[in-house]
């Protein structure tokens, strides 16, 4: 048997889907993403959400300003969809340079989905308007039809929303955000060029046995929530294959301790304190270390149409301690993935 690598060195990645929140939330968490990537792709479920560029503008600006440390990162902007977006303010996004993408939440999928789309067909013309100024559109694939089953959530919206905006749409570029299941699987490597999947570290680690068995883990809550062992083991053997449309999106969510374990307390999970550390450790257990770089550095520029980014990131072997909790200003505090446990990875510097 060969020898365990000690160490892996990365081009340096970037994250493809990250909450950030705003205001001082924002100040004590963006210190990790930018600390683990060079770019990432922000979400803009902010209360109110992001739907504007000159909206989109100013929240970069507050990232900016919030981090630790201001240099290399660089925040991708986007757009929150909603039935009253139109063509020209696409247009306006495209032409800005800094926004990046347009997010669909089906209304009430996940938290601040609340102002999200009703109905996808009546919004084409805007989609189509995307697909001219080559916006992607990053989809949180959840049906939100209250008599599927929430773990047939994703299969259901893919049959009934999402192929056939695939098959109208062949010019438009879709992320199918965090895939969380076989079926889910399967349609992007059977689809185009144009689709592609991020894919989370919790969905690549954990399955529902870790919310639900032994009592309820509300820190391992997160939507779409986390599936069947068989799921888990199709995004293992997607990402690990090497396939070029799948590539890193987090998806680490903040909330603090009190919300989170508290009666119908809000779907995240915060991974972004260890997050090229916990991939490490799902590419190990498929013994696909060799393919980590792709993914966390390659495959989503190749998709955005960006250049990969220069310098490199380094992991090594090396006992890495996750605090039980990390502090969140007024709010608290929250609660980190694998909180109190030991990971066998630590990005170096």
């Amino acid at each position: 048997m060969a020898p365990l690598p000690t160490s892996l060195r990365l081009i340096a990645p970037d994250d493809w889907h990250v909450h950030l929140r705003d205001g001082e939330v924002l100040a004590h968490v963006v210190g990790d993403t930018a600390r683990q990537f060079r770019r990432a792709v922000v979400m803009p479920n902010l209360v109110p959400p992001i739907t504007t560029t000159a909206m989109a503008l100013a929240y970069r600006d507050r990232i900016l300003s919030a981090l630790p440390q201001p240099g290399a990162f660089e925040p991708l902007m986007t757009l929150y969809l909603t039935d009253s977006t139109s063509a020209a303010g696409i247009t306006r996004a495209a032409e800005s340079g800094a926004v990046r993408a347009v997010k669909l939440y089906p209304a009430g999928a996940t938290t601040h989905a609340d102002a999200g789309v009703t109905d996808l067909e009546r919004l084409y013309p805007v989609l189509e308007a995307m697909a001219r100024a080559g916006l992607p559109l990053l989809v949180h694939g959840e049906e939100t039809d209250p008599a599927v089953d929430v773990f047939d959530r994703e299969r259901v919206f893919i049959d009934r929303q999402l192929a056939p905006l695939v098959d109208r749409m062949p010019g438009l570029k879709v992320v199918l955000e965090h895939v969380s299941t076989h079926e889910g699987v399967e349609f992007v490597k059977a689809g185009p060029p144009t689709l592609a999947a991020t894919v989370t570290a919790h969905h690549l680690l954990i399955n529902r046995n870790a919310v639900l068995a032994g009592g309820i883990q509300p820190h391992h809550y997160c939507l779409p929530v986390v599936k069947r062992e068989e799921d888990r083991l199709a995004l293992l053997a997607a990402v690990a294959s090497g396939h070029p449309r799948f590539f890193l999106g987090t998806d680490s969510a903040p909330h603090a301790r009190s919300r989170k374990e508290s009666p119908r307390g809000p779907a995240g999970i915060y991974t972004a304190h260890a997050a090229l550390e916990l991939y490490a450790e799902a590419f190990e257990e498929a013994a696909a270390l060799d393919r980590l770089e792709a993914f966390a550095s390659v495959n989503g520029p190749a998709f955005y149409g960006l250049a990969r980014n220069e310098g490199h990131a380094t992991l090594v072997r090396e006992a890495n301690a996750v605090p039980r909790s990390l502090p969140l200003g007024e709010e608290g505090e929250l609660v980190p993935f694998r909180a109190g446990e030991i990971l066998a990875w630590r990005l170096a510097g």
